[in-house]
């Protein structure tokens, strides 16, 4: 008798447990998606606002590579995991180098789209700046004449010495 009250207290604690397992491997199997099979979809490389600013760069500045859609695991390292989880997913629009491919600048196009997203951009800034890297923003695709003066470096003028030329001294 005990043995049979036994066997009828363990029967339903089984199938309960039974039950459980299948439920659980119907979950899994319909969100088994995790491993990576789901479709995946071209994109456009650049949106409509980055094409215009792509083509501008490479106008003003013909000396110089222009890269567009720069991972900043490309410009910046570390061994730190922690600290790379903060960048590794990161890309900046334009990145210009000289022919020898040191940057000299990220170039951002801040569209509409960084509306109220302000202190991300200043975090991606400082992340850039702090490797050295100087980030240049601009809200919408600016003339060559404002590229050409924001990105290449100006030589200095000795100490003393006038910037315009042909200038004439009243009386002379």
């Amino acid at each position: 008798m005990k043995i049979t009250a036994l066997i009828d207290s363990v029967i339903p604690l089984l199938l309960i447990i039974g039950i459980c397992l299948f439920v659980v491997g119907l979950l899994m199997k319909k969100t088994g998606n995790k491993k990576g099979t789901g479709k995946i979809f071209a994109k456009e490389l650049l949106t409509k606002n980055e094409q215009p600013m792509y083509f501008r760069l490479v106008e003003a500045l013909p000396e110089h590579v222009v890269l567009a859609q720069v991972s900043f695991s490309a410009l910046l390292t570390t061994r730190d995991m922690t600290a790379r989880n903060r960048f590794d997913r990161k890309i900046a629009d334009f990145v210009i180098c000289t022919k020898a491919f040191k940057v000299i600048a990220a170039i951002e196009l801040d569209d509409s789209s960084h509306n109220g997203r302000e202190s991300k951009d200043a975090e991606r800034d400082q992340l850039l700046t702090n490797a050295g890297y100087r980030v240049l923003r601009y809200k919408r695709v600016p003339d060559i004449d404002k590229l050409r003066a924001d990105i290449i470096p100006q030589p200095s003028l000795p100490s003393g010495a006038s910037d315009t030329l042909g200038s004439v001294e009243p009386g002379f």
